[in-house]
């Protein structure tokens, strides 16, 4: 096909799909949701193996269906609190995992787990069904969902897992993992790495031991003593998590994470933190003194709301600063933000 008739075609093509938006009613996001059909099309002659056609369907109806559900509650905070499945009611691990999600709700979140039993059946019996979100996953023994949250309309089933912890990291602002397995471990590291490379908003990640006990402080140990010593993550990695046995502090350290600091975006070249409280310019001054080293290009400096927040409703009133983050210092990031916690 030459240029001209391609050009032709395409843009008939453009036509229907947007005929085919109109024909449903219009709504959110109608070009992206362009895009989205017009690459569903390509698969037609992109994609032979109906596997893989199979993937990327399910996976569009989880996710919107999962979005669906979080939309009405997007004015609250939430915390997903990971753990074993395998934790009995009877264990230390379990109670405090109950002690620690009614506390965290008195703070005002929500909480998000997996839905199942043990720590995740902790959390919501903590939170109530009222202030609980399940995301519950379909395994070949057929997990179902705890008595807890049920027959509750905030509970969605995945069939995959990458949809589902997706899920989890999208719609959290803090998280907190007790003791657990394989999965545990994995949604942990995935939240780390996630935060350690910017795929993610930094949030507050603590890792809860029952009173004396030394799950989370034997995994710190290898983190140190393999991780860090061969040079495999830096020194300022470790400030993205925060080990305790106590409810209590692991309330506090995520509460005060959002003293001052609120959110953050991407504007081009400029990396927007949105705050409470406006710095002063001593405050300022410091903040480019002390964290220069992850500095690249303008200074911290205080800004108005940029117009591409403006467009997408994001925050106007919020005071805010910018600068240009070298975007690999992510670690020094949640310095930074303790920081302005603190002012």
């Amino acid at each position: 096909m030459t240029r001209a008739p391609k050009a032709a075609a395409n843009a008939e093509l453009q036509r229907r799909i947007q005929e085919l938006i109109a024909t449903k009613g219009g709504g959110h996001n109608a070009d992206m949701v362009a895009d989205i059909i017009e690459n569903a099309l390509k698969l037609l002659t992109d994609v032979k193996d109906s596997g893989d056609v199979r993937v990327i369907k399910t996976a569009l109806r989880e996710l919107r269906y999962a979005f669906r559900l979080f939309a009405p509650y997007a004015h609250k905070r939430k915390i997903t609190i990971f753990g074993s499945a395998r934790t009995q009611p009877s264990q230390p691990e379990y109670q405090q995992a109950v002690e620690f999600a009614r506390k965290v709700v008195q703070a005002g979140f929500m909480v998000i787990t997996g839905a199942g039993p043990g720590i995740m059946q902790a959390g919501h019996e903590g939170a109530g069904k009222e202030n609980s979100f399940g995301a519950n996953i379909q395994l070949p023994w057929e997990q179902s969902a705890n008595p807890v949250i049920r027959e509750d309309a905030k509970l969605v089933t995945f069939r995959y897992f990458f949809t589902r912890k997706l899920t989890f990291i999208r719609h959290s602002d803090a998280l907190a993992l007790f003791p657990g397995g394989f999965g545990t471990m994995d949604e942990g590291y995935e939240a780390l790495t996630l935060m350690q490379t910017g795929k993610s908003q930094i949030m507050p990640l603590v890792l809860v031991d029952c009173p004396g006990g030394n799950f989370w402080k034997t995994w710190d140990k290898h983190v140190r003593e393999h991780l860090l010593r061969d040079q495999l993550i830096s020194p300022e990695d470790l400030n993205l998590f925060r080990i305790t046995d106590s409810t209590d502090e692991a309330v506090r350290y995520i509460t005060r994470f959002y003293r001052n600091y609120h959110s953050t975006r991407w504007v081009k070249d400029l990396y927007v933190i949105r705050l409470q409280h406006a710095p002063t310019p001593t405050a300022l001054a410091a903040l480019n003194e002390d964290f220069a080293d992850i500095i690249t290009g303008e200074p911290i400096h205080a800004i108005a709301p940029t117009p591409e927040e403006i467009l997408d409703q994001e925050h106007p009133k919020l005071p805010r600063i910018a600068f240009g983050f070298n975007r690999k210092g992510y670690g020094r990031l949640r310095q930074m933000i303790d920081a302005l916690n603190m002012l």
